[in-house]
């Protein structure tokens, strides 16, 4: 039964020395240059939108397609994104990188949003690519993306289409109750601003249009993450509130369903995440889910001390997809 990998452990550089400067100075300073997708936009089946962005030569039957889900208020130009999209690019793959909904630049059209568990959503996309002759598919989930991606994984179990071959899924808040309240402590104060701040402006833009559904004043009065879920995101979502929505949808309590081989890595010094987050003790347990737990690497950080344009992230995720031992490097 597979175990904890033995795969060398990130390190990072000297003047990076823990995880809020692992996690900070990635999302902030690291640049992905020489992308230019095409965008489209998708029709869901309750006729809202996403927005794809698409890498591909040829057509999708030629080459593997990756899929990438991007974190919480990201969006598919993110640079850990774009960064893995390059990665696998040099490495003969297709590319997909796919908007949550209100994630591209332009809100959606329906009350609802997207969640740690919008699985639906994820769904259509991939249903789109097999339409479309996607003839391998490998997955790759960030944070809540890891999340979804691998809670979509689960609900499958064995009826998963045949031509996913492979995920991978980093800095992932697999027990979400109890990372909101790692997010809420004074420490994390920078991260809870930042999220909240487009959270609460998308939420205000929903109130004007659906004003009977949000309400503008308990906005004002939302101080965490865990408070806007517990009001925005779990009532527009079916959920009775946030420690439902979180029980419901965390993918720590899918991973013993996942039937194609997924690999885990989640830093120990990961701002963001709980120790419930870290599960070693459960590996055993998974027959297809690898666990890797690095000591160092931040959320969704990993800037290595030899950096050559390639994240330890993205050089991990491509040794897995492609069973490689040594480490490419994507100049």
């Amino acid at each position: 039964m597979p175990l904890i990998h033995s795969e060398p452990s990130y390190q990072p550089p000297f003047w990076l020395p823990e995880g809020h400067t692992q996690s900070i100075y990635t999302a902030l300073f690291r640049k992905i240059t020489k992308l230019i997708p095409q965008r489209e936009r998708l029709t869901l089946r309750d006729q809202d939108f996403v927005d794809l962005d698409w890498y591909v030569e040829g057509s999708l039957s030629d080459k593997p397609l990756l899929i990438v889900s991007h974190g919480l208020e990201g969006s598919s130009q993110a640079q850990y994104v774009r960064g893995l999209v390059k990665t696998m690019i040099a490495q003969g793959f297709n590319a997909l990188a796919w908007n949550f909904r209100s994630c591209s630049g332009e809100m959606n059209n329906k009350l609802r949003f997207y969640h740690s568990g919008a699985t639906d959503d994820l769904d259509d996309v991939i249903q789109a690519c097999v339409d479309r002759g996607a003839k391998y598919i490998y997955l790759a989930g960030f944070s809540l993306g890891g999340n979804l991606t691998l809670k979509w994984l689960g609900e499958q179990g064995q009826n998963h289409p045949n031509l996913i071959r492979k995920a991978v899924a980093f800095s992932v808040p697999l027990h979400l109750s109890s990372s909101s309240r790692k997010l809420a402590r004074r420490e994390n104060g920078l991260y809870t601003h930042r999220f909240l701040q487009t959270l609460l402006s998308k939420a205000k833009e929903k109130a004007v249009l659906f004003p009977t559904a949000v309400d503008v004043a308990i906005l004002q009065r939302i101080k965490t993450l865990r408070e806007f879920d517990d009001v925005i995101t779990g009532p527009l979502h079916g959920f009775k509130d946030a420690e439902d929505y979180y029980e419901q949808n965390s993918a720590l309590y899918f991973l013993d369903k996942i039937q194609v081989p997924t690999l885990v890595v989640n830093a120990q010094n990961d701002p963001f995440l709980s120790p419930e987050c870290l599960p070693a003790s459960l590996a055993s347990q998974w027959e297809n889910v690898f666990l890797e737990l690095p000591t160092q690497g931040g959320h969704c950080g990993f800037y290595p001390s030899d950096y050559r344009g390639t994240l330890w992230s993205e050089q991990r995720a491509m040794n897995w997809f492609l069973n490689k031992e040594t480490i490419n490097y994507v100049e």
